[in-house]
């Protein structure tokens, strides 16, 4: 297992980035590899499941979203399962000032021929770390930006 992180500091409260970050509609927003989110139509809450169609290098790949921990507006964790295997960790902080601390830590591992594939087309454009911090900074950019 390998495990990247970033955090940020957002102009924001808590419970204007749990709003943006929370919702994984979002996602395609941040994440360049993922093609689509399907949410179940009551929303998530702990032990909610959900599905990511994910794209590397012209394959498409769909992850199951797992909720384990669902605690607005400071805390989730959530597992994927698919060619890639994650646990993300997302937490926010309050900050004085209406600001907010967002911080993602990920713990990843690739699994079989396509997840070598998924691995290899993710360290061809600057591997996980990178990824992160890309996502990371597209949410403050999102939450910011309205």
């Amino acid at each position: 297992m390998s495990t990247a992180e970033f955090s940020v500091e957002i102009d924001a409260s808590p419970e204007r980035v749990w709003e943006v970050v929370s919702d994984p509609a979002n996602i395609p927003h941040w994440e360049r590899h993922v093609v689509s989110v399907q949410v179940p139509d009551e929303g998530l809450e702990e032990d909610s499941t959900y599905s990511v169609v994910m794209a590397f290098m012209g394959v498409r790949v769909r992850v199951r979203g797992e909720i384990l921990r669902w605690e607005p507006p400071s805390h989730a964790t959530v597992r994927l399962r698919g060619p890639l295997d994650a646990t993300i960790e997302t937490s926010i902080a309050r900050l004085p000032r209406e600001r907010s601390l967002l911080r993602h830590e990920v713990t990843y591992r690739f699994r079989g021929p396509l997840g070598r594939l998924v691995a290899a087309g993710l360290n061809a454009v600057g591997g996980a770390q990178l990824g992160i911090k890309h996502g990371t900074l597209g949410q403050k950019r999102q939450i910011e930006g309205r």
